[in-house]
């Protein structure tokens, strides 16, 4: 089985349940670091990361401008800003425009970690009331990564994830349920791989 080396998530209306669904079974030995865009209003607390960091065997943190991506943490993009990978493996942030109608967008994650991570990147898309991660899988799957969608009839708002089906090929699509088991296994392929 293939290795990948990071997992992008992108959800939106309804994904703080499902976030909570994935993030709090993920054993502690999870290797991938996991990037998240989940739409937020750019006066919310730290309330999200927060919360998912008291749930999770995963350290949860908000990520930072500059900071090195590391094994098994969970990065939640910041409120108010545009999250971009760095070929450093680095975070960057912009204030640049909403894309479409979000800052952070995941579009805008989805693509930078495409073009820095090609086929060792994993795209998840989860519930959400919009168009954005469309492109961004879209991205990921041009690069040879590989590409989820939580299964609409599962999703809270379906209209995320059917843009992102209508969009591209999906690699699985998947149940609310399915996602943490799936990734556990793809992590245990990086974790036999490196012993």
């Amino acid at each position: 089985m293939k290795q990948y080396d990071t997992v992008v998530i992108g959800t939106s209306a309804g994904g703080l349940g499902a976030l909570t669904a994935i993030l709090s079974v993920l054993p502690e030995n999870f290797k991938l670091p996991i990037l998240v865009v989940q739409h937020q209003p750019a006066d919310a607390d730290d309330f999200l990361h927060r919360h998912l960091n008291d749930l999770c065997q995963l350290n949860v943190k908000e990520a930072s401008p500059g900071e090195l991506i590391v094994a098994g943490r969970v990065y939640i993009a910041p409120r108010g800003y545009h999250l971009l990978v760095e070929e450093s493996h680095r975070f960057s942030l912009s204030v640049d425009l909403p894309v479409n109608y979000a800052i952070p967008s995941i579009d805008v994650l989805f693509e930078s970690a495409a073009d820095v991570y090609k086929a060792k990147l994993i795209g998840v898309i989860l519930t959400g009331a919009n168009n954005d991660g469309a492109l961004g899988l879209k991205e990921v799957k041009a690069q040879g990564g590989l590409t989820i969608v939580q299964a609409p009839d599962t999703a809270e708002v379906s209209c995320m994830p059917q843009a992102a089906i209508g969009m591209t090929k999906i690699d699985h699509i998947l149940s609310l349920n399915e996602i943490a088991s799936f990734l556990t296994k793809l992590n245990d392929v990086k974790d036999t791989d490196n012993d």
